[in-house]
């Protein structure tokens, strides 16, 4: 009689261990590289058939105020993860070959978040926060990883994929591009035919990872390399879309996000599962052809214009968020690691973050976000505006601007550097940020310059000299 009591309770302890398992959901982020806030169906792209996404818009929920943290690759890549202003932490640019920072291991990830309440993790694609062991995923909450260390253009090849010889070119001096599993590599990329497999590849590996991780909560991060440039198409693809090369990797990326859901589906999984699609930042306007759409907002990547950080983000969970819906709360890309901790019960970061929890609009019990307030930072820690509500502040800073000649077939184009003056923008009424109100409004402008002084008080500001006093300092790479 003893004996079948405590059978018993163990029985019941393992069905309650595996329905509280359950109750989890299992979340994948997809990150894209360079997409902009044009570049597929449901955002105004015309010429580029996108059926997933159009599903994902139809099934879920599309944001259209939704900002990266910032734009451009290292820096967005550490909003996201670590749901802080990337100046915050050190994490500034897009790191090169022999970059002496990194992510600091003692900050906090989605990945390490999730683990502590019994996530398994995955990571395939572009990183970008480290370029060289102990900096790799691995040892940032992830259980494994496959992927390139920076973004696939950091290789010593031209624009047409032949090997740099010319001694003035430093693009010559950079490493072949490497793949790594975990901490070891175990490929070189050589050519943009090889380059042409990293959509598939990354996508192959992040379905089996779904196969195999049915029956425990898991998050997948999948990070693919393009449409950031050299753009490459597999054979499949090749000549399918009506804009040449850029239409057939976004096409080819429609395929990976419908390769997913799909194994979604067929595992059973889709409605105990939280998909979020979105992008790094906008597009890199200046290689013309081969770049993509802002979507009519000004400029573009590496810029604090709309272009440059308003970027898509589609959400869907089944049954949980409210399908064909569309969301014009301001959002950023630092919000969705506190949101993910909120639904999952997970503990916050320690150190101070600047992420906010979007989980009650997200679910539709409430149509007003918590985020009021947008800093646009760029460079090494240069304040160039503030967004309040509908307002936006831009300040006084030197910038990039694509109003140059853009590049053709994958070679790039000019960027002139420009001195952009103090403007205020109602971005309700123009979102192209065409006319400068602040003679109209300044109240507006001496609010939002006071916000501004609170940034550079807590994060600092390189263009007025002014150290932040809540920043903490990147990892030291010898």
């Amino acid at each position: 009689m003893k004996r079948i009591s405590l059978l018993f309770v163990f029985v019941l302890a393992v069905v309650i261990g595996y329905a509280q398992k359950k109750e989890k959901p299992n979340i994948i982020i997809i990150f894209m590289d360079d997409m902009g806030y044009g570049d597929i169906e449901p955002y105004g792209m015309t010429g580029i058939p996108t059926p997933n996404f159009n599903r994902l818009a139809k099934e879920g929920m599309r944001f259209t105020h939704f900002n990266a943290g910032q734009a451009v690759c290292t820096a967005s890549r550490a909003a996201l993860l670590t749901g802080c202003y990337p100046n915050r932490i050190g994490m500034t640019g897009a790191l090169l070959p022999g970059a002496k920072k990194a992510l600091n291991p003692q900050e906090e990830t989605i990945a390490s978040t999730l683990k502590k309440v019994g996530y398994k993790t995955a990571m395939y694609g572009k990183w970008h926060l480290g370029n060289k062991p102990p900096y790799f995923p691995v040892h940032y909450g992830f259980d494994s990883f496959y992927g390139i260390p920076y973004s696939h253009d950091i290789w010593p090849m031209d624009y047409d994929g032949n090997r740099i010889t010319d001694p003035a070119n430093f693009r010559g001096t950079w490493p072949v591009l490497p793949v790594y599993q975990n901490d070891t590599k175990v490929d070189s990329i050589l050519s943009l035919q090889r380059q042409a497999r990293l959509t598939s590849d990354f996508t192959t590996r992040a379905v089996d990872f779904i196969k195999n991780n049915k029956k425990n909560p898991f998050f997948l991060y999948l990070a693919h390399p393009m449409p950031h440039v050299p753009l490459a198409a597999s054979e499949k693809f090749k000549g399918k879309s009506e804009l040449g090369l850029f239409g057939d990797v976004i096409m080819e990326i429609d395929w990976s996000i419908g390769e997913i859901m799909k194994a979604l589906d067929k595992e059973k999984l889709a409605d105990n599962t939280l998909l979020i699609v979105t992008s790094d930042n906008g597009p890199w306007l200046n290689f013309g052809d081969h770049a993509g759409s802002s979507g009519g907002f000004r400029q573009g990547k590496s810029t604090s214009w709309e272009g440059g950080t308003r970027v898509p983000l589609f959400i869907r969970w089944p049954g949980k968020i409210e399908a064909s819906t569309v969301n014009s709360q301001l959002m950023t890309n630092m919000d969705i690691l506190p949101t993910l901790a909120a639904l999952t019960g997970a503990p916050l970061p320690s150190n101070k973050i600047d992420g906010m929890n979007f989980l009650p609009v997200w679910l539709g019990q409430t149509g007003k976000g918590p985020r009021e307030v947008f800093y646009y930072y760029f460079g090494n820690n240069n304040l160039e505006g503030v967004r309040y509500k509908n307002w936006k502040l831009v300040l006084n800073h030197p910038s990039g601007s694509y109003h140059e000649l853009h590049g053709k077939y994958g070679k790039p184009g000019t960027i002139a550097r420009v001195d952009v003056p103090m403007a205020l923008y109602d971005l309700a009424h123009d979102p192209g940020e065409a006319y400068d109100v602040q003679k109209l409004y300044p109240e507006i402008v001496e609010k939002l310059q006071a916000l501004a002084e609170s940034a550079r008080e807590d994060l600092g500001d390189d263009l007025v000299k002014k150290e932040g006093r809540n920043v903490r300092k990147p990892a030291a790479v010898e």
